[in-house]
């Protein structure tokens, strides 16, 4: 049988930052990828798009890395910035030299609209380099726009492809063409704002951020253990802030904000071209943040996890 990435929920970890100078936090970095554990999260995706990794220099982004490997046991897929085969091989050989059998797949972008163009791509970085690939469509990162069609030729020619990441909206279309049509785990993002009709359409869990990723896990784990039903009673008290959350070109401060105000990161920095918080949503960020961590706060943790007890939103001023 096909090869295929593990369902579940596969964390994408932000990267912190310090205060004004906005240096790599590697301490509040390692922090949120035991975290990450502690919780039960299936793998890790670092460096990906919210990773905030095309702000990352090629040094920055090995030190991330190298932290996320010393600081967990989990899977990792590693994001891969570039567009162009030669840059992106450069950067699928830099992980593979710090990840090694650590390195569960690398996500690649699909860099045209045209399906043998991205064969092309992603065979010239599976000849060159041995990785399999977690395929990401996310047109709003790329700027490339790809039909669910052409995706699922791309998957079906490129037998190294072991996952794809649906992030096309309306992504639950796109999760049940890719799902009956191709036998890899298809995952689905953004936040986890579709998750439940995602679930429905076919995806194997969800490849996203969001800053209470125990919503996510539990969301999934019911979905898995007694269907839609379970699952929505899960992730329901956590909606509110799932859609605060991603406001266009807001969401990464935003979120940041959030793991700031839960103490899970120092500093809630983000390097431009990201836009920072505006200071006028704190009210609501606080009023999400207050019924999340009351909603945690009440709900029996999995068996299995770690606790560490939840910070309320007003954990920060």
């Amino acid at each position: 049988m096909r090869e295929s990435l593990t369902p579940g929920v596969w964390g994408v970890v932000a990267t912190p930052f310090q205060g004004s100078s906005l240096d790599l936090d590697l301490d509040s970095l390692a922090g949120l990828v035991e975290r990450y554990e502690a919780i039960g999260a299936t793998g890790l995706t670092v460096l990906g798009v919210f990773g905030e990794a095309a702000a990352l220099t090629a040094g920055e982004r090995a030190a991330v890395l190298e932290t996320a490997v010393e600081c967990t046991g989990l899977p990792l897929v590693v994001g891969v910035t570039a567009l162009a085969t030669r840059p992106a091989i450069e950067e699928v050989l830099a992980a593979q030299a710090i990840a090694g059998g650590r390195l569960a797949a690398v996500m690649v972008q699909a860099n045209s609209p045209r399906p043998d163009t991205v064969i092309r791509h992603l065979d010239a970085i599976h000849r060159a380099t041995g990785a399999k690939v977690v395929l990401q469509d996310y047109p709003l990162a790329s700027g490339v726009s790809i039909s669910t069609e052409s995706l699922i030729t791309v998957v079906q020619a490129c037998g190294f492809v072991i996952a794809v990441k649906a992030e096309a909206p309306p992504t639950s279309v796109a999760i049940g063409q890719l799902a009956a049509a191709v036998d890899v785990s298809v995952f689905g993002g953004l936040g986890g704002q579709g998750l439940l009709d995602e679930l429905l359409a076919g995806a194997a869990g969800a490849m996203t951020g969001f800053s209470y990723p125990e919503a996510l896990i539990a969301c999934v784990r019911a979905w898995q253990a007694g269907g839609y039903e379970a699952a929505r009673q899960e992730l329901l008290p956590y909606l509110p802030l799932i859609n605060f959350e991603q406001q266009a070109r807001i969401a990464l401060a935003i979120r940041k904000e959030c793991l700031y105000r839960r103490g899970l990161i120092a500093d809630p920095g983000v390097r431009t071209p990201a836009a920072p918080f505006p200071d006028l949503l704190r009210p609501a960020l606080l009023a999400h943040l207050a019924e999340a961590a009351e909603a945690l706060d009440t709900r029996p943790a999995p068996a299995g996890t770690l606790t560490t007890g939840a910070l309320t939103a007003a954990g920060r001023n």
